[in-house]
């Protein structure tokens, strides 16, 4: 039962401390574009060692 007394304060400190950073997370806009970060691997960009070779080739 003492272990509760000193558990239970930790955990509710915890909890707090996760939602503060949450908090700080939407108003920073951390979750503003979540759909970009998915696609961008989808989409290759050509390097530039790949653009000199295809001006070479012509």
């Amino acid at each position: 039962m003492a272990s509760l007394y000193l558990l239970i304060p930790i955990a509710i400190m915890l909890v707090c401390v996760a939602v503060a950073v949450f908090i700080w997370a939407v108003k920073s806009d951390q979750f503003e574009d979540l759909d970009r970060q998915g696609s961008e691997i989808l989409f290759d960009e050509e390097t530039k060692a790949s653009v000199k070779d295809k001006k070479n080739e012509h």
